[in-house]
């Protein structure tokens, strides 16, 4: 067979790729809702676990976990826990039931049925960067959290499908906190249909943003009690400590069915020992204790064991993020939370103070080892610079090239007969040929590949010609470009009509303050 010398060529201009457009992807993937494609691997061997798992067990009766909030304290006291103070120590027969009951698949009632997602093991979904005090991008600068970052990172989070949950992303610092849940929670609803994001800062606000998911979901009391429609984050205080608003948070977040995370946030060689057995036999501690208020509140509340486990550079003391400590407590965690069956959070992340190849190391081989080490949930998967203090704009977008080639991979391969091809592929082409033209490319060659988002694969000659800009600026344009489009709303106006008239009524009663 005689293949056309021009066959690459030809192909690059239907593709759009000549001069230097973007072709018009005829792609539809989805990614959804996905399962983890990886094989997932342990650090320590199955006894060593096991271990781990005991020694945690025993530190919860011997040593116990302090507790601050006296309603919590009250609640370990009735299911039998012996209490001194603020100490409460807890028998593993307490605990081992309180893990029994909680559920081992959440089903997570996103604003449209589409966006719904299911937690277990297996599973996989991403969150973007969380709770940065900061916001970043090459237009503006670094500066603090306000409202408008918050409004655009929002709409930069529900473009991409690969984020099947929200985070609360930046604070927004130019709102009051008196005000600012009215905000986050009524910007969630006028701007995604995902699985939303609640801070649990005191009953006060919490009630607030049950009450506003309410209405803008048009669910009844008893609706919105049956199913898990939002979700919190629980950091506990390592080592062994409960605070108030944490332990409120978990009350107030399983009376009402609504989903907990619980992560104790533990760094070796500072509120954690140095190595990784002991920080995640810490964190597995203080997390089957959190889970255990959950249960003793309402039985099969829904509730995600968490973990963020990394080092800290022992010579300043700050966070490290990507490393290989942080990639083998990704693993061990990943052991615990299979050892107890439940559906676990883990989480990349980046200590770079800028969006450069110290930043896209780092956020991969957290990546990593969240995937390897079967994480169900992965927040910070994107956007996340220096250790949490700040959330850039273009590091969402670079990071989402790389959550979008995991996604890809999710889907798998087939190797069927219009697969393998050899009608159209192989017996059509001679000995030194090449497939540029062969009938199966020509079916294919606009959706069996990956379509970049913000990668350049334009030979040198090319890229210069077009101003030799990096992937930072030309990640800009992305997220710009995405900005730039009309504003949709996602809650019907009439609920929304609703919604801000009890914003207007809380607001003019003082609004809620955060507890503490």
């Amino acid at each position: 067979m005689t293949i056309e010398n021009n066959a690459p060529e030809r192909i690059r201009r239907r593709r759009g790729r000549g001069d230097g457009t973007p072709p018009a992807s005829k792609r539809s993937p989805n990614y959804r809702q996905l399962r983890n494609p990886f094989p997932v691997m342990s650090v320590f061997s199955d006894d060593e676990a096991a271990n781990m798992n005991e020694t945690a067990l025993t530190m919860l009766e011997e040593l116990g976990m302090r507790v601050l909030l006296p309603e919590a304290i009250k609640i370990y006291a009735a299911a039998g826990a012996r209490v001194e103070g603020d100490m409460v120590y807890l028998g593993r027969e307490i605990v081992e039931a309180a893990i029994a009951s909680a559920p081992r698949s959440i089903h997570c009632q996103a604003g449209a049925r589409e966006r719904d997602v299911v937690l277990e093991l297996g599973a996989l979904a991403f969150q973007p960067g969380a709770g940065a005090p900061h916001a970043t991008d090459l237009k503006r600068g670094r500066r603090p959290g306000s409202a408008q970052d918050f409004t655009e990172y929002t709409r930069i989070t529900h473009h991409y499908d690969v984020f099947q949950m929200m985070s609360p992303s930046v604070e927004p610092q130019d709102v009051p906190t008196n005000l600012r849940h009215y905000f986050t929670l009524l910007t969630q609803a006028e701007r995604t249909d995902k699985f939303p994001f609640l801070f649990a800062r005191g009953t006060p606000q919490t009630l607030d943003n049950f009450e506003m998911l309410r209405i803008a979901r048009g669910l009844s009391e008893e609706e919105f009690r049956t199913g898990a429609h939002a979700y919190t984050i629980i950091n506990t205080n390592s080592p062994r400590t409960l605070d108030i608003p944490m332990a409120q948070g978990l009350i107030d977040f399983a009376r009402h069915g609504q989903m907990c995370i619980v992560t104790p946030f533990t760094l070796m060689g500072a509120m954690a020992p140095i190595t990784v057995a002991g920080a995640i036999t810490l964190s597995h501690a203080e997390c089957m204790a959190a889970i255990t208020l959950t249960q003793l509140v309402n039985p099969g509340a829904p509730v995600c064991y968490g973990t963020f486990t990394s080092n800290v550079d022992m010579k300043s003391g700050a966070p490290a993020f990507g490393t290989p400590g942080h990639f083998q407590a990704s693993l061990a965690a990943g052991q615990m939370a299979r050892m107890l069956g439940l559906p676990w959070r883990s989480a990349a992340g980046s200590a770079s103070n800028i969006n450069d190849v110290q930043a896209a190391n780092e956020n991969q081989m957290g990546l990593w080892g969240c995937l390897l080490g079967g994480a169900t949930v992965i927040i910070h998967s994107a956007g996340w610079l220096e250790g949490g203090l700040t959330v850039s704009y273009e590091k969402i977008v670079t990071d989402v090239e790389v959550l979008n080639m995991v996604a890809e991979l999710c889907a798998g391969k087939k190797a069927g007969t219009d697969e393998i091809g050899f009608a159209n592929a192989l017996s059509q082409v001679a000995p030194s040929g090449h497939f540029f033209a062969a009938p199966q490319t020509m079916d294919r060659y606009n959706t069996e590949f990956y379509e970049p988002l913000v990668h350049d694969y334009a030979n040198f000659g090319t890229w210069t010609e077009r101003g030799a800009r990096d992937a930072n600026a030309r990640a800009t344009d992305v997220w710009e470009a995405i900005l730039s489009k009309p504003d949709q709303m996602m809650t019907s106006p009439d609920r929304l009509e609703t919604l801000r008239a009890f914003i207007e009524k809380r607001t003019a009663e003082g609004g809620a303050p955060p507890e503490s």
